[in-house]
């Protein structure tokens, strides 16, 4: 089978055996937002060429590919949900002669109405490698649009989004706080983590939120307190001690919390949970593989080996 997740700019892929092990991976900057030409059917051509069997594979994708501005919109399904839900709503498009699988995404109306794609699966993925969250966790996912998630008795309950990701690119590229960064000559790694913890502790202190924070990233380089480069660490921390400030004193209960992502933002997060004299997450990787695996398999979509008949009963 070959798993892929596409999101707004950019793609990954694996190719995996029949009991689920990753066997090879591809990545392309190909996001829905970024499609070279030819669209959607070029960018999987290019992604999966240095694959000569990969047209007689599954194929089963989940992201922004399934969004109303992807390859083929997907409903959502609503929140509370598990696997199995999202292996029922799984959409089988004819898409230039692939018949790929595509994970239909989450949704839920209260308090206010949120949306994900492409998280749900790597939720999935984090119960099926660590069931002993399937009882009660919250499950963080940081990127472009933050997840926190809460999982109880194996189902998603409920989510809310921050766009701290997207926030910190608006802001560094397009406001006049990214522009001392602009050409300069690339931070030291132990400058660039002072940066950032230096903004994670103005978040923490702030009773107002980070907006009235934002423009001491121009302040502190104008007077010499932050070097040019710097000034794009020290916005991330403010952002992202922004958010789990704000989701720590939200919270009416501690569950246990993990990260899933990318180890070097997660990482950072971690950092950030730290200083803020919160107990550290756990830290579990990218869990999309994982995910998509299990929704192929709940879905009848893939065929499991005997090894996991055994292991998680024939769902086929």
């Amino acid at each position: 089978m070959i798993a892929i997740d596409w999101g707004t700019s950019a793609l990954r892929a694996w190719r995996m055996a029949a009991d689920g092990t990753v066997l090879d991976a591809a990545s392309g900057p190909w996001g829905i937002l970024n499609l070279p030409e030819g669209g959607f059917p070029a960018a999987l051509v290019a992604l999966l060429a240095d694959w000569p069997d990969a047209a007689g594979l599954k194929l089963i994708a989940c992201g922004m590919i399934g969004s109303v501005n992807g390859w083929h919109e997907v409903p959502y399904v609503d929140c509370p949900a598990d696997a199995a839900a999202l292996a029922r709503a799984l959409g089988r498009p004819h898409m230039g002669g692939a018949v790929p699988g595509i994970v239909p995404g989450l949704r839920q109306f209260q308090p206010l109405p949120d949306v994900m794609r492409g998280e749900e699966t790597q939720i999935v993925g984090a119960l099926a490698l660590h069931p002993d969250l399937s009882h009660a966790a919250t499950l963080i996912l940081p990127g472009t649009h933050s997840k926190w998630v809460t999982v109880r008795h194996g189902r998603i309950t409920g989510f809310h989004t921050a766009m701290t990701g997207e926030l910190f690119a608006v802001l560094s590229q397009h406001s006049i706080l990214g522009r001392p960064a602009e050409g300069a000559e690339p931070v030291a790694e132990d400058e660039a983590r002072a940066a950032f913890r230096r903004g994670v502790q103005a978040a923490s202190s702030s009773r107002q939120g980070v907006a009235p924070l934002l423009f001491s990233a121009r302040s502190l380089f104008l007077t010499g307190g932050l070097g040019a480069a710097a000034t794009r660490d020290y916005l991330s921390g403010l952002l992202v001690g922004d958010e789990i400030r704000a989701f720590l004193a939200d919270r009416t209960e501690m569950l246990p919390t993990v990260l899933v992502g990318e180890d070097r933002l997660c990482g950072l997060y971690a950092q950030a949970f730290e200083m803020l004299g919160a107990p550290v997450p756990r830290l579990v990787g990218n869990t999309a593989p994982a995910g998509l695996y299990r929704i192929a398999v709940e879905a009848g979509y893939l065929r499991p080996t005997p090894e996991e008949d055994t292991t998680h009963g024939d769902t086929t």
